[in-house]
């Protein structure tokens, strides 16, 4: 009996450790701690994959499809042949991983204002929980039901807000991005409004069992502590808000260092209320991720007044470098750079310039006189836009040229003034928020767009301390800088068009908006009503515009704002600038050289023309295989692409019930491999959808 026993136990871990190999999970977001988008999976390869097919395709049935505002850039996780996401309506749910079919899905009410990128598990012996951000909320979910776990803090959630208030601060607070884990540690940033009134930007630890908090890097300082002198005048805490850690982390968890790349101090435009270099703004910062200490930084803007933050999680990955392998850290910028340091010392492996840049700026402004310019690898983005840069075919090119002539242009950091100043690449990059791909092999995959955008900085209208402001001028102050001084949005749709907004939504549902904000636009909660009212009334032709009243303006630290995130196309609708417009770019960061680049996307309508493949503007990450293979969708043209990843030629493509902009993940069930692609479009005025597909090779 007992030699028995002793046979049955020695083959336990045989029969455990087979069961593993058949289910080969995608575990976190973006794959793995170091945000790699990689696998080892290689059933699916560059001599198959034009065999691939749809497998299963789960509907969560909550897509804006009347007015096609909702969107879905979730990159979901695979646990134990369970795949864990969130629809369009920003909804946590759980299907089959082999079949599709719903598992759970939450109904969560108080959920607005929110996108999300996906969802953070954690399991300590039989307690499995899935982390969800949704409003100002992060969830705890029993990950077997959907159900709140009470335990966790206030009755199965934790409000994000408490903590990093401040004096003028409003209520806006989301968690886009999955927490990090490390250990028992939800480590987790938040994306804040951008204006004068952002709450800090601290980044935090909460228990995952309790939901307590843990630690708080303070990334605007306190005084008498590293960093505070960079701002000026003092008390930047109480004046000050952003510089938080919106774009998601990376963590080595061997070594127990979490990396975190931290937004723009806001307001994103001008900084003559914040002068100096203003750390931990625009970092990458490294720190302990038991304890939340520092223990390296660099800036990769000082003083920024662009909108230049990193827009996405670092990649970890190991490199030959000088015939030494280096443990490294990439990170990618919007303004088309890649950054690698040392994981462990922070030191630069290719050397930084610090070069000098104009410094003619709007009066009170006083811009930092150089900025940091990697020398190695090259820029995988054009750095300036100029007259010679206009399409050649573009509808309206006399006109695009005459327009140019009178801006500020040239180089990638021209201050605003009230002159009209040409962002290149744009505000959103270059680089995007849904991260780059690197291999064992050292080579990082980064998806990236070119399209210019322009703005400038306009007096704020200052009613004096007794006079009345009409809903028109709060309207102006508070939403023209994203729809338009005209209320027309923009034309690629991302901020939307306010003209006969009444014949759209009750005046009950825009007042929600106003409250709760929706997708990305932030909630104005911190507006007195009696100001929300005049907005309100203005936006939705109750009355005579001109004669509602509103509240006494408030006193401001900046005399100015800007006049919106204007992406510039031509007459027909396409950007002004020579292609490529969307682009993939291979680069080896053992050499720091580029090894291939493609456009990315196309227009179907330019390509019968004759014209060669021009990218598209593109939202979304990609994954690269052990099987030689690079997928990405991203793009507008609604299609999913297979890249071998050492030459960029496309080896397979598919077309989308609705564009993909988010980042696939792969797994296998019972040996067999599997991708999956979430397809929520909304974004660049394309429909939405709320569909996972799923596709295998049989």
């Amino acid at each position: 009996m007992k030699r028995v026993f002793l046979l049955l136990f020695l083959c336990l871990p045989f029969v455990w450790a087979s069961t593993l190999t058949s289910d080969t999970s995608w575990t976190e977001y973006n794959g793995d701690g170091s945000r790699s988008h990689y696998s080892a999976l290689k059933e699916i390869n560059t001599g198959n994959v034009g065999q691939l097919k749809p497998a299963w395709t789960f509907r969560s049935q909550d897509a804006d499809t009347l007015k096609n505002r909702s969107q879905v850039q979730c990159n979901p996780i695979i646990i134990d042949g369970i795949l864990y996401g969130v629809s369009a309506a920003i909804q946590a749910f759980a299907v089959d991983a082999h079949t599709g079919k719903l598992r759970w899905k939450t109904a969560l009410t108080d959920n607005g204002g929110t996108l999300s990128r996906g969802v953070t598990y954690w399991r300590e012996g039989n307690d499995a929980r899935i982390f969800f951000g949704a409003g100002q909320w992060l969830y705890a979910l029993d990950a077997n039901t959907g159900q709140l776990i009470p335990a966790f803090g206030n009755g199965g959630r934790i409000d994000l807000k408490t903590g990093i208030e401040r004096p003028g601060g409003d209520d806006y607070i989301r968690m886009n991005t999955p927490a990090t884990l490390y250990k028992d540690n939800l480590i987790v940033g938040a994306r804040l409004a951008e204006g004068e009134t952002a709450l800090l930007g601290d980044i935090r630890a909460f228990d995952a069992r309790t939901g307590k908090l843990r630690w708080t890097f303070k990334t605007i300082p306190e005084p008498n502590t590293p960093g505070y002198a960079t701002w000026s005048p003092g008390k930047p805490r109480e004046r000050l808000g952003g510089a938080n850690a919106w774009a998601g982390m990376a963590v080595d968890r061997e070594r127990g260092i979490v990396y975190a790349p931290t937004g723009s101090a806001a307001f994103d435009f001008y900084g003559g209320n914040r002068k100096g270099d203003n750390l931990y703004a625009n970092c990458l910062i490294a720190l302990d991720a038991n304890t939340g200490k520092r223990l390296w930084h660099f800036q990769f803007v000082h003083h920024d007044i662009w909108d230049r933050d990193p827009p996405s999680p670092p990649n970890l990955l190991t490199v030959t470098h000088h015939g030494k392998r280096i443990d490294a850290v990439a990170q990618t910028t919007k303004q088309g750079h890649v950054f690698v340091f040392d994981r462990v010392t922070g030191k630069p492996l290719f050397p930084i310039e610090e070069k000098a840049f104009p410094q003619t700026h709007i009066a009170g402004e006083q811009t930092a006189p150089t900025q940091p310019i990697p020398v190695k690898p090259a820029p995988f983005t054009k750095q300036t836009f100029t007259e010679q840069d206009v399409n050649t075919w573009a509808s309206n090119r006399e006109e695009i040229i005459a327009k140019l002539r009178k801006a500020r242009t040239g180089s990638p950091y021209t201050p605003l003034t009230e002159t009209m100043t040409l962002f290149f690449p744009g505000t959103d990059g270059g680089a995007q928020w849904g991260g780059s791909a690197t291999d064992p092999e050292g080579t990082i995959y980064i998806p990236a767009k070119q399209n210019p955008c322009f703005s400038s900085l306009i007096r704020k209208e200052t009613p004096g301390s007794t006079a009345s402001i009409t809903g028109a001028q709060l309207y102006t102050r508070n939403c023209s800088a994203c729809h338009g001084a005209d209320r027309r949005g923009n034309h690629d749709g991302s901020y939307p068009s306010l003209l006969g907004l009444e014949k759209r939504y009750t005046t009950d549902a825009v007042n929600q908006i106003l409250l709760k904000g929706r997708g990305m636009m932030p909630s104005f909660s911190h507006i007195p009503e009696a100001e929300r009212k005049a907005i309100l009334a203005f936006l939705m032709n109750t009355g005579n515009p001109a004669t509602v009243q509103g509240a006494v303006a408030k006193s401001t630290e900046i005399p100015y704002q800007h006049t919106g995130y204007n992406r510039w196309y031509d007459s027909k609708g396409y950007p002004v600038s020579n292609p490529p417009w969307g682009t993939l770019t291979a680069i080896d960061l053992n050499t720091g050289e580029h090894r291939w680049q493609i456009p990315l996307g196309e227009y179907p309508e330019l390509t019968r023309q004759g014209i060669a493949p021009t990218g598209t503007d593109n939202y979304g990450g990609p994954l690269v295989t052990a099987g030689g293979l690079v997928f990405i969708a991203a793009t507008k043209d609604e299609m999913f692409r297979a890249f071998d990843k050492r030459t960029g030629k496309l080896l397979w493509q598919a077309k989308l019930p609705a564009a993909g902009y988010a980042s696939p993940s792969t797994y296998t069930v019972n040996g067999k491999q599997y991708i999956v692609i979430a397809c929520g479009g909304g974004k660049l005025n394309t429909k939405s959808g709320d569909q996972y597909i799923a596709f295998s090779l049989n």
